[in-house]
């Protein structure tokens, strides 16, 4: 019989901290997403390879905070599950405490509700034991709650609605398993497990605990690290097994620009050990392969749409606001075939791309491409703009400006000089060029050298570029995205409208 292969990274495109589960021959996978909204991106595989996204388990946060970019906050790393036919998807807010999202329809809408008002809990997974008690595992964030080192279970009910009892800590890892976290709970042949990553995200490893109880003592072993293999990390992720009944594990590698890419690896159980990767250099502990074969042949090739041309009167799914979404953000009925974005000012404080939350994301699915945007400006305000360019801790976009009585191209640099969530950041205007349209063409250029390139063309041919070169920085918790805005540069109130005739990436 021969097989067809398939090649790491699966995504090269930052949805980090997977988690994954099977129901039937259908794969689910979903990820954190912190400010970005709608959050936790709920994606669709029939192989375990091509992806789409079909969901997101939150549409917006109920705290103030969130009405505002709120970097490094949000939802952090989730768990999925399937349990007595409905979906399970626990969601830490770090600052908040652990949310479950719920429904019997993937696609649908999910029911939310608060198991815990516990900061700095993090990394939530649930798991229904055979005698119809459920616990949930998880770790800590030590900016919260000064822990970093240790796993943690509590029994809740099995409706997942509230806890019972005190948590318990059944894994101390400061001395053997530094920056213990991301846990997922299992059982298995009579066995608890309990697999994460430990050592820190750039350079960790895979670790497994087992136990007979749930509570332990458990037996600790490492399954999987870098080894002699490239991939750095490598860091968590989840468990799945393929209707053919063989072992996966997925997982995500740190690139630093581009954030949290997501690896496949085989795996396999010897003496109730599993083991991640494969053993080319006999230790006993797996590393990352390049290459496999494919968990499922033949089964539909999905992949994450990017390019948009506003035909629907609905945004894409691979958008999201850089806070909670708003209706006054944007328009997709203003102009035929059209997404319009409306010059808004910032009413908290000075109107930067960093602080916007009207700015509309998508994530990065390449380490290089081009993408273009024909863009109308229905100037009203002196200092209305319609911009393109990516967010990052350092970050540039090139923008029509409407002046007050014409229009220019502008291009911007931005620094972000604290990380905090509210955050700090200073922008300056690079370079200036006149037009004379208020349509032109905005392009972007990310190369494979981490830098990007900025220009702009009145017809679409012949493009004019900035000579500035943009070095990719990544976001707090996330890679550099993608993004459009309109805001008035003076921070008034515009009636102002920026109109986006399409977005085609290359």
């Amino acid at each position: 019989m021969s097989f067809d292969f398939y090649t790491n990274p699966i995504i090269h495109a930052d949805y980090s901290d997977p988690d994954v589960i099977a129901v039937g021959d259908d794969f689910y996978m979903v990820s954190s997403s912190f400010t970005y909204l709608p959050g936790v991106p709920i994606l669709h595989s029939r192989d375990l390879v091509h992806w789409e996204i079909v969901n997101y388990a939150v549409k917006n946060l109920g705290w103030q905070k969130y009405e505002r970019p709120s970097h490094g906050s949000g939802t952090w790393a989730p768990s999925i599950r399937y349990h007595d036919g409905e979906f399970f998807i626990f969601i830490p807010l770090v600052d908040e405490g652990i949310a479950v999202a719920r429904s019997r329809d993937i696609l649908g809408e999910f029911e939310i509700n608060m198991l815990t008002h516990t900061r700095g809990w993090i990394d939530p997974c649930p798991l229904w034991d055979d005698d119809g008690r459920a616990y949930m595992v998880f770790a800590f964030a030590y900016s919260r709650s000064g822990k970093k080192d240790v796993i943690a279970m509590i029994e809740i009910d099995k409706e997942c609605r509230t806890t019972i009892g005190e948590y318990r800590i059944i894994f101390d890892g400061s001395v053997i398993a530094p920056v213990s976290e991301g846990p997922k709970a299992y059982k298995r042949n009579g066995y608890y497990y309990i697999l994460f990553p430990a050592g820190g995200v750039s350079a960790g490893w895979q670790c497994c605990i087992r136990s007979r109880s749930v509570y332990g003592p458990y037996e600790y072993r490492v399954v999987m690290h870098k080894g002699g293999s490239t991939v750095n990390g490598p860091h968590q992720g989840g468990w799945v097994t393929a209707p053919d009944g063989s072992d996966w594990f997925l997982h995500f590698q740190d690139v630093n620009e581009l954030g949290r890419i997501i690896h496949l690896q085989p795996m396999a159980f010897h003496d109730d050990w599993p083991m991640i990767g494969s053993d080319s250099d006999g230790d006993g502990i797996g590393e990352p392969v390049m290459s496999y074969r494919l968990p499922v042949q033949g089964a539909p090739c999905y992949s994450v749409v990017t390019s948009d041309e506003f035909d629907s009167p609905s945004l894409g799914l691979q958008w999201q606001w850089q806070a909670n979404p708003c209706k006054s953000f944007y328009s997709l009925s203003k102009k035929e075939s059209c997404l319009t974005l409306f010059c808004r000012k910032n009413s908290e404080r000075e109107n930067l791309l960093w602080y916007a939350p009207n700015a509309l994301t998508q994530i990065s699915q390449r380490d290089s491409f081009r993408v273009i945007s024909c863009v109308t400006l229905e100037g009203k305000v002196r200092g209305d703009e319609a911009a393109i360019g990516m967010i990052g801790h350092l970050y540039g976009y090139i923008a029509l400006s409407y002046d007050g009585d014409g229009y220019k191209v502008r291009v911007y640099r931005g620094r972000v000089t604290e990380k905090t969530f509210e955050g700090m950041a200073e922008e300056e205007m690079v370079e200036e060029y006149p037009v004379s349209s208020s349509c032109v063409f905005l392009r972007l250029e990310l190369r494979k050298d981490g830098n990007y390139l900025l220009s702009f063309s009145s017809d679409g041919e012949r493009y004019i570029s900035a000579r500035h070169v943009f070095p990719l920085m990544r976001a707090t918790w996330t890679g550099a995205k993608f993004t459009l805005w309109a805001r008035n540069r003076d921070n008034k109130e515009s009636g102002g409208e920026a109109h986006y005739d399409f977005v085609r990436f290359s």
